[in-house]
């Protein structure tokens, strides 16, 4: 996962906790509880348009009139996606992430004079998450269980129950590769200085990691035990 692609799809809000019988347990609820644990399908895309719409600006701004245009345009943008944040009372912290992220890449863009260079860090991000997967595999510690277990409703010794850690070593391994495909994309599309094409990577990030979430989530779900339900 990627610090865009995170501060979009991700949630800290805890989730329900295991259905108590099996009756409890379909497979729509798990679904429907991990869309839950994100805040809903609604609150996802909107989000997402929201935390794109600066890249959108900034390449149709770029492409035309200039690199400056693009630049002010990703800033208005930015700004404007801050303040419907705020509106919406979510957290400062997310809101101002947003704000920097799109910042830093304007900033990269204005000092190199070039569009591309607007997605220079996101180009980089892939290679430190891919890092972090690769680390977390080896020390035990899936990096999807880490982030995710407790949203899931998962107890505290998860690396403890092999299914449950089977569920996040396998997603983290999943990420693995989308992060290495990414990686790969990423070099060759700014070497070649494509913008529009880094754009469209940048943006799909959300989306593909918004899916892992949610599937690792439901799969999570089905590997804890199941608690009997009380007998009067």
């Amino acid at each position: 996962m990627d610090a865009t692609s995170t501060h979009q799809a991700s949630s800290t809000d805890p989730g329900p906790e295991p259905a108590q019988n099996a009756g409890e347990a379909g497979e729509t609820g798990e679904a429907g509880g991990a869309v839950a644990a994100g805040g809903g399908w609604r609150a996802k895309l909107s989000g997402a348009a929201v935390a794109a719409a600066p890249t959108i600006a900034f390449l149709v701004a770029n492409a035309a009139a200039s690199l400056n245009a693009g630049l002010v345009a990703a800033g208005v943008t930015a700004t404007a996606a801050f303040a419907w944040r705020l509106l919406r009372k979510e957290k400062l912290r997310q809101a101002v992430i947003g704000l920097l992220v799109v910042g830093a890449c304007a900033a990269v863009a204005a000092l190199t004079g070039q569009a591309r260079g607007f997605f220079l860090l996101p180009a980089l991000i892939p290679f430190v998450v891919l890092a972090v997967c690769l680390a977390s595999i080896l020390i035990g510690r899936p990096l999807t269980g880490v982030i995710l277990n407790r949203v899931s409703g998962g107890p505290a010794d998860w690396r403890h129950r092999p299914g449950l850690r089977r569920v996040y070593r396998n997603s983290t391994w999943v990420c693995v590769a989308v992060n290495v495909v990414n990686a790969a994309l990423q070099v060759v599309y700014y070497r070649d200085n494509e913008p529009v094409v880094l754009g469209v990577l940048h943006i799909a990030t959300g989306p593909i990691f918004a899916c892992i979430v949610a599937v690792t989530i439901t799969f999570a779900r089905r590997a804890m035990p199941l608690r009997k339900a009380p007998t009067g």
